[in-house]
Formats: structure tokens, C-alpha cells, sequence
């Protein structure tokens, strides 16, 4: 055994690693360049084991937290609006080009719904003004109720749920489908409950059409906005009340 290696092994030699460690100590033993440099190093060593454990210089979590929070507001916001369509009021969060939020309007104030976009999207918000083509895209699709997928952005969702969103764009307008038919959809036929949850937190009903999804029974079940206003977008749509799929 060389010199070098004795070196190179010295974390193993301290930790008695069988074999190894007696090959060392018989190099140590005629080796006296290697016995001094043994004792330098575990002089340090013991040095380092008196030293009290070191204070932490901050609050490292508070600084995590601040850093994610500089980093999330260096993000685009997103601008909330409103516009009037046929069914009422409607507030919309887009960005550039591309919608993130709709809401329709239930008496809060704008501030309440600024803040309520901010919590469910992750993204900071910020007033402004409706541009033409908003006001168009709304219009045509109280016309056609279909939209352009292009237009719309739930790439802050999750997965499961953009998966569920998508599969409910596809039910034809007029037509519903059940909770389990988008499970299935999508792949994941036993989590139809989880299905209902994300319908309930649709962040684009209308152009995501949650409405469209009903109980297996054909029962309306549960609407963010109320059964008469499901009821409603669906009988505007013309459906019959058909037993879903």
C-alpha cells in the first residue's frame, strides 16, 4: 500500500473498515511521513468535533418563502374583467390572448372575486379593461357554444384536472354525459367523486362545459352557480332531458 492511498482512504482508516483499516495501521507502523500526517489529521479532526454545533445565520424557511413569493409575482398577472352576455354578468381573467377564468357574477364585489381568482389560480390578478375581441369571442359563443381551445389556458391545473376539463369540451352542446362517463374518459373509471370535485372548481365553466356533466341518473346534481342556472344553459343549448351516457 502506498503512501497516496493511505491518504486517499482516510475516512474508511477512522472508521476501522476491517481489513482495509489493518493494512493502513501496518503502512502507518513503518511509514513515518504517513504516522505524521495520521496525527495532523486527526488533530484537526478532534478540533472539529469541540466545536459547538454552528448558529443558523437566518431563518432559512422564511427565505424560501419570500424567494417562491418574488418569483410567483414576477409572473405576468393575469387581467379580470367583465362582460355582459345573455345569462348575466360574467367576469373573465385572461392573459394576452388566452382566458384563464370565468366566473358569473353573484352579487360579491369585484374586489372579493379579484381575490378569489388570485387563491384558485395561483397568479396575481389585476384590473382591467375588456378588449373587443373578448366581447366577440362571448358572443359567438352564445351563438355556436363552442369554443376554440387556443383561447383558453388551464395549464395552472393539474393532470387529472385538465384531463376531466377536456373530456367534458367534448360532450356536444345540448347532450350530457355522467361524472363516471368522464372517469371512464379519461382513464380513470373509479374516481368519478374526484371527477364532481373538479367540476366544482371548473375555473372556465361555459367554455369547459360542467354544466353538460350530471348525476348517472340524470339528476342535474349539484351547479357552482345553482340547478336553475344548469338547468337553464342547458335548455338554451336545447336539451331535452335525455338519460345521460
Amino acid at each position: 500500500m502506498r503512501c497516496r492511498e493511505v491518504e486517499a482512504l482516510w475516512d474508511e482508516i477512522r472508521e476501522g473498515a476491517g481489513a482495509l483499516s489493518e493494512a493502513v495501521h501496518a503502512h502507518l507502523r513503518d511509514c513515518p511521513p504517513c504516522q505524521d500526517l495520521y496525527e495532523e489529521y486527526e488533530g484537526v479532526a478532534y478540533c472539529l468535533s469541540c466545536l459547538p454545533p454552528p448558529e443558523p445565520s437566518c431563518d432559512l424557511t422564511k427565505k424560501i418563502v419570500e424567494h417562491i413569493a418574488a418569483l410567483r409575482y414576477r409572473t405576468a398577472p393575469i387581467s379580470l374583467t367583465s362582460v355582459q352576455t345573455p345569462i348575466g354578468r360574467v367576469y373573465v381573467g385572461f392573459k394576452s390572448t388566452r382566458i384563464a377564468f370565468i366566473g358569473l357574477e353573484r352579487g360579491e364585489s369585484s374586489e372579493t372575486v379579484l381575490a378569489y381568482v388570485e387563491r384558485r389560480l395561483h397568479r396575481p390578478v389585476v384590473f382591467g379593461e375588456a378588449p373587443p375581441w373578448l366581447k366577440k369571442l362571448f358572443d359567438d359563443f352564445f351563438k355556436t357554444w363552442r369554443v376554440n381551445e387556443d383561447v383558453v389556458d388551464i395549464s395552472d391545473l393539474t393532470p387529472f384536472e385538465q384531463a376531466a376539463l377536456k373530456a367534458a369540451a367534448q360532450i356536444p352542446p345540448g347532450e350530457v354525459r355522467s361524472y363516471a362517463w368522464v372517469a371512464q374518459t379519461i382513464g380513470r373509471p373509479k374516481a368519478a367523486r374526484a371527477v364532481g370535485q373538479v367540476m366544482a372548481r371548473n375555473p372556465l365553466p361555459l367554455f369547459f362545459p360542467c354544466h353538460r356533466v350530471v348525476d348517472s341518473s340524470g339528476d342535474l346534481h349539484n351547479y357552482g352557480y345553482g340547478i336553475e342556472m344548469k338547468a337553464r344553459l342547458l335548455s338554451m343549448e336545447g336539451y331535452v332531458g335525455t338519460r345521460p351516457r
